[in-house]
């Protein structure tokens, strides 16, 4: 039973080996045309990075603008529609 042991041991370390040697293996460089393909797809990219960002802005504007025009009057009051009250109480009243 030892022996199988060391077999399935020595095994197991021989298949680990190849499996890191194949695992560190190294791809060609890229030629010319993967290259150009590369470049394009990150400039089409880019472009539709680009087209969403400029949608985003758009869709915020709209719903900014909504939103003023919901409040109603509050947006036109302004600042003065809520005041706030002092504390302490009023000059008014006499101790």
């Amino acid at each position: 039973m030892k022996r199988s042991m060391w077999i399935a041991a020595v095994a197991s370390a021989v298949l680990t080996m190849g499996v890191v040697g194949m695992a560190e293996g190294k791809l060609p460089p890229p030629t010319e045309e993967e290259k150009a393909k590369a470049e394009e797809a990150k400039a089409k990219a880019a472009e539709a990075a680009k087209k969403e960002a400029e949608a985003l802005a758009r869709v915020q504007d709209a719903i900014a603008e909504r939103y003023k025009r919901s409040r109603g009057g509050m947006a036109k009051a302004g600042p003065e529609a809520a005041k706030p009250v002092a504390a302490g109480g009023t000059k008014d009243v006499k101790k």
